[in-house]
């Protein structure tokens, strides 16, 4: 809307969209709350959607969703807001094919989906397979099944382990070599003996 001022200059009213919020305020929110994450939410998308063409449009879209529900209110908690559209877009899109192949997605329980219950056998064998998993974790010396933790189940990268632990990235190559090779001795050499006895 267009008025006369009193010095006779036209006076423009910002431009206001959904419940008020003026839409130069919802840029400068964006550019300091929701870009900055993008390290941080292009590693979630990576960690949970295993085919790699679709994570650059995933982004744009989690940008838009995020954009359009601020110019209708500015969340509280920026960061929490991104990584929640996140999640439910991906939700969203896993639904939507209907049938997704298993190595779309690397985790199922983050992403808050309903899967077929197994049988009593895979049951127990999955039980057995992780006791043995567990079994073998707690044989690794101490710093080497941290740095396998945080790699493997936190998804961290060397550089953030090293930091994390103090340590230099070579430190921790070595960790995670000397934690694979001993977790594949523990958990494949049995099978191998077993299968050698009559």
């Amino acid at each position: 809307m267009t008025e006369k001022t009193e010095n006779g200059l036209d006076h423009v009213e910002p431009r206001v969209q959904g419940a008020g919020i003026i839409a130069p305020e919802v840029d400068a929110w964006f550019e300091r709350e929701v870009l900055p994450l993008e390290a941080a939410l292009m590693r979630f998308l990576q960690h949970n959607w295993r085919n790699k063409s679709d994570i650059a449009d995933i982004r744009q879209d989690i940008y838009v969703r995020v954009y359009e529900s601020a110019l209708k209110g500015i969340p509280s908690s920026p960061k929490a807001f991104v990584f929640e559209t996140a999640r439910n877009l991906l939700i969203t899109r896993m639904r939507r094919e209907h049938v997704v192949p298993f190595e779309a997605v690397s985790d199922f329980d983050a992403l808050g989906t309903a899967i077929d219950e197994p049988g009593p056998d895979s049951t127990i064998i999955a039980r057995d397979e992780l006791r043995r998993l567990q079994a073998a974790l707690d044989q690794l010396p101490p710093r080497c099944r941290e740095a396998f933790i945080m790699r493997q189940v936190d998804g961290l990268s060397r550089r953030e382990i090293a930091a994390r632990m103090g340590v230099s990235e070579m430190t921790i190559k070595y960790h995670l070599k000397e934690a694979g090779n001993t977790l594949a001795d523990l958990l494949y050499s049995e099978r191998t003996d077993m299968r050698k006895q009559p």
